[in-house]
């Protein structure tokens, strides 16, 4: 019975300072009561806090997104996170490709040239995506769990102790509220003191009063020491920065890792591309029989226009030779698609016939092509000259 009645009394008391602070918020908002404001190095501390946290969830989520583009795999890892679960290993874009092109190679055998080259950026690619599981893992561990901990552990303090300070200090104020009211109701009760019952009017708020400058002393005590206790919490966001700088240069440095292994995996791949013959297959509508061309390599830094070899063979160079030096037309078909660089170049696409003709002062790689209504300039080494 004694229990019951604690909880009751606990109850309302709990009851009273709910609706106390709540009539202290409301007249605060509408100006009709007094604020104790916090002191300028608080405020401050406190600004900083919010803008560490906001900064920090941005920089964290973007992170995530640039480690894991794909945010249905965000939501996978993020579900097996919260259920402590391992999730399950996938193979990652790169992996994927890089198994793909190894199994088309074998497809189209590894003897060939095409082939081989398939396989060999297979595992190329392959490597790549370990490099990349690597720089997630590493990043997940050194730079995102630092940053989560802070947003989920330390700023989640911060955060319960500032709204105990704000208790307090609606707590503090009302004390004062019903002290200055007090003292009002006191000094008009002394103004008429006429009578026996006015008298004992005026020891009544004269009690009140009493009391009211006890509480006011005791939530006064209490906002104080709940205002040092969030300071110290909030001076500790100094401490956060510095070891946020730290795992941001871990950061940095597990990205130089991994940009550095692709270069030497990619450096690697071009020099074992460059030890394969390429080939062209011409067909200058003469016979059945084709004739193979080699060309060089080209390489991984040529621009668009260049990046396919020259043609050797004689029969197709003597034919724009021709061209160039004359001042007709010739049909040829394209042999490879390609995208225009800029609106002075024709796009063309594999196998199509178009109209070619040479302009002078053009480049002795170009020449300008002729669709329908539409031309520019196309490269030579996407051409075949027909007949």
């Amino acid at each position: 019975m004694n229990i019951m009645d604690f909880n009751v009394k606990k109850l309302a008391a709990d009851a009273g300072t709910f609706l106390s602070r709540a009539v202290q918020f409301t007249e605060e908002k509408l100006g009709q009561a007094e604020k104790t404001e916090l002191d300028a190095h608080l405020e401050n501390l406190l600004s900083k806090a919010e803008c560490t946290k906001l900064w920090t969830e941005k920089i964290m989520k973007q992170t995530e997104v640039l480690l894991q583009p794909n945010p249905n795999a965000r939501i996978e890892e993020f579900v097996y996170e919260k259920l402590d679960r391992k999730a399950p290993s996938r193979m990652n874009n790169p992996e994927l490709l890089g198994q793909y092109m190894i199994d088309a190679g074998n497809e189209f055998g590894p003897g060939t040239a095409y082939g081989n080259a398939l396989i060999k950026c297979g595992e190329t690619q392959k490597r790549i995506g370990t490099a990349d599981r690597e720089l997630i893992q590493t990043s997940a561990i050194n730079f995102l769990t630092p940053l989560r901990n802070f947003i989920e552990g330390d700023y989640k303090t911060i955060t319960k102790e500032r709204k105990l300070l704000q208790n307090k200090r609606l707590d503090l104020d009302a004390a004062k509220t019903r002290l200055k009211k007090a003292k009002v109701a006191e000094a008009r009760a002394a103004q008429l003191n006429t009578s026996q019952p006015e008298e004992n009017n005026i020891m009544i708020w004269a009690e009140e009063v009493t009391k009211s400058e006890q509480e006011v002393r005791i939530t006064q005590s209490e906002f104080d020491r709940q205002a040092e206790i969030t300071r110290l919490l909030l001076e500790g966001i100094s401490s956060t920065h510095a070891h946020h700088l730290r795992c941001l240069n871990d950061f940095v440095e597990a990205q130089m890792t991994y940009y550095a292994q692709c270069y030497q995996y990619m450096l690697d791949l071009q020099k074992q591309l460059g030890s394969f013959p390429s080939t062209f297959l011409s067909n200058n509508n003469q016979s059945s029989s084709t004739s193979v061309q080699s060309v060089s390599t080209p390489s991984v830094l040529a621009s668009a226009s260049a990046s396919l070899p020259s043609v050797s063979n004689s029969i197709v160079t003597s034919g724009i030779s021709e061209l160039k030096s004359s001042s007709g037309s010739r049909k040829a078909r394209v042999l490879y698609d390609y995208d225009a660089a800029n609106s002075s170049e024709l796009s063309l696409l594999a196998d199509e016939v178009i109209t070619v003709y040479s302009i002078p002062g053009m480049d002795s790689d170009w020449l300008m092509g002729e669709r329908g209504n539409q031309k520019g300039k196309v490269p030579i080494t996407y051409l075949e000259l027909l007949n």
